[in-house]
């Protein structure tokens, strides 16, 4: 599957922390067999894919639909449809399919969402 991350309070905080088990629920997802991909709405965000060392785990960075999410894949660039989406906004994730997370505002250490994520993923792959 085509699983999308969106970034901002989705995997970092706004001081830019990466949320918890971000890298293990990325591993996961790979040894599974599927593609990770980055996207967000402001903009293509390498620089927090290298920032936080997450490279070996992205196929690619493209920038996020706001809105008309499935009409506006080809004009934003996005060659790949999303199989599973994850965000914090659920507009996205309704037009496709996936999971909202809570929106991580903050560093915080006892976070579990990616746990959850990875759970929700594991039940769609079945379905």
């Amino acid at each position: 599957m085509n699983v999308f991350f969106d970034v901002d309070y989705t995997l970092i905080a706004e001081d830019g922390s990466l949320r918890p088990f971000v890298r293990e629920t990325f591993e996961k997802i790979k040894l599974d067999g599927h593609k990770i991909y980055i996207w967000s709405g402001v903009g293509i965000r390498w620089e927090v894919v290298r920032r936080h060392d997450l490279k070996s785990f992205i196929e690619t960075c493209y920038l996020k639909p706001l809105s008309d999410y499935r009409e506006t894949l080809i004009e934003l660039g996005v060659d790949i449809v999303p199989d599973f989406c994850i965000d914090d906004h659920s507009g996205v994730v309704l037009a496709f399919t996936g999971v909202v997370v809570k929106p991580y505002y903050t560093k915080n250490p006892a976070d579990e969402e990616m746990h959850r994520v990875y759970s929700e993923l594991k039940k769609f792959k079945k379905a």
